[in-house]
């Protein structure tokens, strides 16, 4: 491993000043942005440590809603009750993403800015525009089957691992941050890019900044949500495919509808086709893979990753079902 310069964060603000320096990173609970220094994806010159910062909170709004500090361990939110009361995709998504040692050390802004777990951005020897920028893509005509069928780019077909944005997707989640300058907050639709010709960039975050915290709002349909995984295999594993569903049935009809998909693009993927589709339809088999038929129109999926399609449609019609009275 290259030697690093490290130095612990004494506030926020001077956290920020020093990620201006090229070739900063920062060091949170480190279950990523070690893994990625061992195999020598990144080589950070100074690590800046943040974990003595003062977000480890989670606070109940008055008018309902919650603010989860970032230093929040994975764990500790899978955990809360009102998390569980409230948000229990969330929970779930949680539960899902990791082992319980991850879980323990592993923060929710950590969490949102890992890196995609795609073989050929964590191998140095296989051209990937993601680690460096115009040197091509092998994962195209390589080994893609748990790679991207939504939005991606002739760039770059890396998927998002985290579970946990894509409960956030689906109950509009805002991150709070603090940029060069000063404090912001952006929505999690917008902190999250599609590859395009910059697939190296998972953001859009500005350099350097720091999320502070992440905010649900107040939603009442998240009270009934659910997550729903499916991986090579039963214990710790990243997605083939997820879901996170929130669904509101009156007398028989879809009066509203809340859906995102994980593992099928470079970013959580809230599935807004669908969810149109679905508003007063009926609650029927029928009318949920009609909806996910309609979101899937746009995928293009790749020589190896084609069952995707048919995993998401019914993945999404089981989840619906279970959730229908």
């Amino acid at each position: 491993m290259k030697p690093f310069r490290y130095e612990l964060a004494e506030d926020a603000e001077g956290a920020v000043a020093t990620m201006v320096r090229p070739g900063a990173a920062y060091l949170a609970g480190g279950t990523n942005l070690v893994d990625l220094m061992k195999l020598g994806v990144t080589a950070p010159d100074l690590i800046v440590d943040v974990s003595d910062l003062p977000y480890r909170e989670v606070e109940t709004f008055e008018g309902g809603g919650l603010r989860i500090g970032a230093l929040v361990t994975n764990s500790e939110l899978a955990t809360h009750p009102v998390v569980r009361t409230r948000y229990p995709a969330v929970s779930e998504a949680l539960l899902a993403g990791a082992s319980g040692q991850l879980r323990n050390r592993a923060t929710v802004g950590g969490n949102l800015l890992q890196r995609t777990r795609c073989r050929y951005f964590q191998d140095l020897t296989k051209a990937c525009n993601k680690r460096i920028p115009g040197s091509g893509c092998d994962a195209r005509d390589g080994e893609h089957h748990d790679l991207a069928i939504l939005g991606a780019s002739p760039q770059c077909i890396a998927t998002n691992p985290s579970d946990l944005a894509v409960a956030l997707a689906m109950v509009d989640a805002s991150v709070h941050y603090i940029g060069p300058h000063g404090p912001a907050a952006i929505s999690v639709h917008d902190l999250f890019r599609r590859p395009g010709d910059r697939p190296d960039r998972d953001t859009n975050l500005p350099p350097g900044s720091l999320i502070t915290a992440v905010v649900l709002p107040d939603c009442a349909i998240a009270a009934g949500s659910r997550y729903r995984k499916v991986r090579d295999r039963a214990s710790f594993a990243f997605a083939a495919g997820s879901v996170a569903a929130a669904l509101d049935v009156r007398e028989g009809v879809v009066h509203d509808v809340r859906l995102a998909w994980g593992a099928v693009a470079h970013l959580p993927w809230r599935a807004w086709a669908a969810e149109r589709a679905l508003r007063g339809a009926p609650a029927t088999p029928e009318s949920f893979e009609r909806a996910a038929e309609e979101e899937l129109t746009t995928a293009k999926p790749l020589r190896d990753n084609g069952y995707k399609v048919p995993l998401l449609r019914n993945l999404t019609v089981g989840l619906l079902r279970e959730m229908t009275p």
